[in-house]
């Protein structure tokens, strides 16, 4: 039976950079999730007897939220819900099912690379029918609704069985539990050529893939074991946990370092590769050498005509704004256009639904293509199979011939955790202040040519995000950015990005922190972060 539910608004319910994301404690006060998911539905219309599809990661709390959503979706009129098999759903795969199925949209429960656990980050993120996160408009009135909700509609029937692959009824709503690796690796199929990456295995090809006890291991085990026949053990931590093992499920070289030693040892196997929590974000290093999340974004681009499902050339690539330029002199070469938008996969919706764009990346760990329309970690791991197996060179190889054809860019994200609030905005307020006076300036060998706080204007649509980060651009090519992070729970966290571009062959051996150190002395110098924060070195660096 369907029941209203009276209810009072919470005032901390805004949609971030993707989705809510809080402690699990406070998802667990009473009501908020109903009030949150409830907020949604009121905020879009026209999905009676609709499709929704639901899954998560399978961090702590995960299959209780996709119980309640799924009662929900009952008493608010869709007529039918697909769900991932124990509550999985990597969020890639996520995307494709709501594009395969016409769905109406989807709910999908993550906080991404974020820790899982009774006390750590849990979050919902609400994905329209072309498969991709809310844009602003639907967020801010979902925020909009939060604030005034009075009630919400549940059906008071018993949980599904999440565990069975079966269809199952809450009243007059279908429930089909599906295999939640089946069709996104059926997909997978159709982009790559399996057979040239599965003979380079057989021919003692050897890699090694951490899952980090997250969504992508059994995705990876069913793709790169079974499928493509890398030997058994190739997927490491491959079961998904929901704490994640204790461990914090971000591919960077902090909290995959295992791998990272791995990787430069001796007996390194040839490729290394890592996903995060909900499956979105992928690090990639081969032997004796980490490839950058933008450098990786501009070599895909470069040889993605070596994989079938991209032998037509690309339409454009895009990329975040914090992101560096390497992959903008491959859009020049290649003669197809480059995009500059601000952080979060949201805003390349328009350009991919556009037919503008085909490739999309951000620094932080994310790239993907037009296959879905949200960022795809065991994708680009797939497209360096495809192309490791087409061009029989190592990764190392690779990047040095990039390098050489189109210039290096020196690249680096620092990031300053758990800041107070106010130190991180009085930081960016002062640097907004100092904007104006800041062309002209030299700092050492540096000058400054021109420095704003970059807003966008989607192409297709027309509209305008404004504060997006505060860019300071050098004479030559290089850069630092300054933006608050959007995907903490607690805190604030402050990122610096810092980029130089090196043209010449001869200095492009040398040690990441070292190309930068001028870069980095003029970003303290500029945001003056030891005195305004108090640290004096950043919480990680990747």
């Amino acid at each position: 039976m369907n029941l209203i539910v009276a209810t009072q608004p919470y005032d901390d319910q805004k949609p971030g950079t993707s989705g809510l994301r809080k402690k699990v404690p406070v998802f667990q006060q009473p009501n908020y999730v109903e009030n949150f998911i409830q907020s949604i539905f009121d905020s879009v219309a026209g999905f009676s007897g609709e499709t929704l599809v639901i899954g998560g990661d399978g961090r702590y709390f995960n299959r209780e939220t996709i119980q309640i959503a799924i009662k929900m979706a009952a008493a608010n009129g869709f007529g039918r819900v697909i769900v991932g098999q124990g509550g999985i759903l990597s969020t890639p795969a996520a995307s494709h099912l709501i594009r395969k199925n016409k769905a109406f949209g989807g709910i999908i429960l993550s906080a991404s690379h974020n820790p899982g656990g009774p006390t750590e980050d849990f979050g919902i993120k609400y994905n329209v029918s072309n498969g991709g996160p809310a844009p602003e408009k639907v967020t801010d009135a979902i925020y909009a609704r939060s604030l005034e909700i009075d009630r919400y509609a549940i059906n008071d029937g018993p949980d599904i069985d999440l565990d069975r692959i079966s269809v199952q009824h809450v009243d007059d709503l279908a429930v089909e539990v599906i295999d939640s690796v089946d069709d996104y690796a059926a997909l997978m199929e159709t982009l790559f050529d399996f057979g040239a990456i599965r003979q380079m295995f057989a021919d003692g090809f050897r890699m090694s893939f951490d899952a980090m006890h997250a969504v992508t291991g059994p995705y990876a085990l069913e793709i790169l074991e079974r499928r493509l026949g890398a030997q058994p053990g190739t997927v490491k931590d491959g079961i998904p946990l929901p704490d994640f093992g204790g461990h914090h499920p971000d591919p960077n070289l902090v909290h995959a370092h295992e791998l990272y030693e791995l990787m430069m040892s001796a007996d390194a196997p040839d490729f290394g590769a890592a996903s995060d929590g909900d499956g979105d974000r992928n690090l990639i290093i081969g032997k004796r050498i980490f490839v950058t999340p933008s450098d990786s974004l501009a070599m895909l681009a470069a040889n993605a005509h070596l994989a079938p499902g991209y032998s037509g050339g690309l339409k454009g690539i895009a990329r975040s704004m914090p992101t560096s330029g390497a992959a903008d002199r491959v859009a020049e070469k290649l003669d197809i256009g480059i995009y500059e938008t601000p952080t979060g996969w949201k805003f390349f919706g328009n350009l991919l639904d556009a037919g503008l764009v085909t490739i999309c990346g951000e620094e932080s760990a994310g790239t993907g293509s037009s296959h879905v329309r949200e960022k795809d970690g065991l994708w680009a791991v797939l497209l360096w199979l495809n192309i490791l197996a087409a061009r029989k060179q190592s990764v190392q190889e690779i990047a040095a011939d990039h390098w050489a054809t189109y210039g290096r860019n020196y690249y680096a994200r620092h990031d300053y955790e758990g800041l107070s609030v106010e130190a991180a905005t009085g930081l960016m307020d002062n640097l907004r202040a100092q904007l104006p006076t800041l062309p002209g300036r030299k700092l050492g060998s540096l000058s400054i040519r021109t420095a704003d706080d970059f807003a966008y204007t989607d192409p297709v649509d027309g509209s305008v995000s404004e504060h997006q980060g505060i860019r300071i651009l050098f004479e030559g090519g290089s850069r630092i950015v300054f933006r608050l992070s959007g995907t903490g729970t607690s805190g604030a966290t402050l990122r610096v990005y810092l980029e130089r571009f090196e043209p010449d062959t001869a200095h492009h051996g040398m040690e990441t922190q070292i190309a930068l150190a001028g870069l980095i002395e003029a970003a303290d110098g500029i945001a003056q972060i030891r005195s305004r924060t108090g640290r004096d070195k950043p919480s990680v660096v990747t």
